[in-house]
């Protein structure tokens, strides 16, 4: 009877842990944060769209749309952007407070115009006709930023990227590797350069 008992005891444990998985597999996977942003931005920004007077269709709207909804954002930012009157226009790190406006930073709406970007296609978008790939809204940045960059003081320099190559293609990196064999008196490095 024991015997019949363990069975019972170990069948419904082993009841339990396909339960246990069949729950698992039906949960969805936790989105990343990106995902998460990503989802919610476009959320965002479809709730604009049907807000106005008259409401746009997500599959009807434009650049300028895009464009109005970046405006629109202004009003929620944290940065202050020194007008070209103010005494602290120009200086990265004022020493009083002022009344010029908060405005969404230009990291913020770039980041921002890539997620959309990416939700649009993802949701069924064309990429060539992508509103927020549209040559307005990469205008439309540049001089965000600028300008940003102007009020504060800051020039904007574009990170210069790390060349990772194999260095037979790299030129001067194999011609810097043959005047070392040649300075150490090593001739089997030796490259003759290009050739003419």
């Amino acid at each position: 009877m024991s015997f019949d008992r363990g069975k019972g005891i170990a069948a419904s444990q082993s009841g339990t842990n396909l339960h246990q998985q069949q729950q698992q597999q039906q949960q969805p996977v936790p989105l990343s944060r990106y995902e998460s942003q990503k989802r919610r931005d476009w959320n965002t920004f479809g709730q604009y769209l049907r807000n106005q007077h008259p409401p746009v269709a997500i599959s009807q709207f434009t650049a300028s749309h895009v464009l109005e909804f970046l405006r629109y954002l202004d009003q929620f930012g944290k940065t202050k952007v020194h007008l070209h009157g103010c005494g602290y226009f120009g200086q990265p790190e004022p020493p009083g407070p002022c009344t010029c406006p908060l405005r969404q930073a230009w990291g913020s709406l770039d980041a921002l115009i890539g997620r959309l970007r990416a939700a649009y296609e993802e949701n069924g978008g064309m990429p060539e006709a992508n509103p927020f790939a549209s040559g307005v809204i990469r205008v439309y940045l540049r001089e965000v930023r600028e300008s940003q960059a102007k009020a504060r003081g800051i020039p904007y320099r574009k990170k210069k990227r790390k060349h990772r190559g194999n260095s037979s293609l790299n030129p001067s990196s194999s011609n810097t590797s043959a005047r070392d064999a040649e300075a150490s008196g090593s001739s089997s490095n030796r490259n003759p350069g290009p050739v003419k």
